[in-house]
């Protein structure tokens, strides 16, 4: 089940990730990232009203901190993509995201079996390959630094969101959410980006928004279910949902190496799944 759960965050992930960023081309991101974040706030609001839990300080507490991981990442993930880095922020940052829980998880006791070290080993390189662009050009030294900074938030977001237990609710969520748009707000007004959304077309952010929180919740799911480490290495392969939407929707081209993180992410997802 946890297993599942994870694959579901994946999915909703990469479709979140693949809207936002069509969405982008035809305006500015930080409009859309913002109006994506307002729109997962409201659903995680919506969740924590219809559901019941019991949250301590604490819990809201993990929540906050995995609100500020989600807006440190996603500003140096941002500005890797304003100056042209993309190439090298975006599998810099995705192998992190993977990595930073697993640390956490190992850490704190859990110790998974012998097959999934090897889902683990397969995911890594396969999250590299799926996630760089070929002959990406930019500031590679200033890229490796976006990437490690975004790759760290994403994976404190995960490993935060990890320590939250069932009985406190989706209250947590909601804060991390909370925290998480007022961070887009000051990194866009830090950076001198437009925030505001003025566009129909920004509103496309609520669906990326939806799709984020529906990724949250299940990725909290799974580690409640499940181990910390199974759960964020398999939504991490999140990019390779995105670059298939992108081959099968938009027809881009799948390069070679790719093609071999795909396959290398299917392997990963298969072994974590059997053991």
């Amino acid at each position: 089940m946890a297993v599942l759960l994870a694959l579901v965050a994946a999915v909703a992930y990469g479709l979140s990730d693949f809207v936002g960023g069509l969405a982008s081309r035809r305006t500015s991101a930080w409009p859309v990232a913002f109006t994506g974040v307002v729109a997962a706030c409201a659903g995680a609001i919506v969740l924590t009203l219809l559901t019941e839990g019991s949250p301590t300080r604490t819990d809201l507490a993990w929540g906050a901190l995995a609100g500020i991981g989600s807006g440190v990442g996603g500003a140096f993930l941002y500005r890797g993509l304003a100056a042209g880095r993309m190439g090298v922020v975006a599998p810099i940052s995705a192998v992190g995201a993977a990595l930073v829980p697993v640390c956490v998880g190992v850490a704190t006791g859990e110790r998974p079996a012998v097959l999934i070290w090897v889902g683990i080993a397969a995911a890594v390189p396969g999250i590299w390959l799926v996630s760089r662009e070929p002959g990406g050009s930019g500031d590679i030294a200033a890229g490796i630094l976006d990437g490690v900074l975004a790759g760290l938030g994403f994976g404190l977001l995960f490993a935060a969101t990890g320590q939250i237990p069932e009985e406190a609710g989706f209250a947590p969520l909601a804060v991390g959410q909370a925290v998480g748009t007022v961070a887009v707000a000051l990194t866009a007004a830090a950076l001198g980006g437009r925030w505001i959304p003025h566009h129909r077309s920004h509103a496309w952010g609520i669906v990326a928004g939806l799709l984020a929180t529906t990724a949250v919740v299940a990725f909290l799911l799974a580690t409640q279910t499940g181990l910390l480490t199974v759960a964020s290495v398999v939504t991490s392969l999140y990019p390779a949902v995105t670059i298939a939407l992108a081959a099968l929707v938009l027809r881009e081209r799948i390069h070679a190496s790719q093609g071999v993180g795909l396959l290398l992410c299917g392997l990963a997802v298969g072994l974590v799944a059997a053991a």
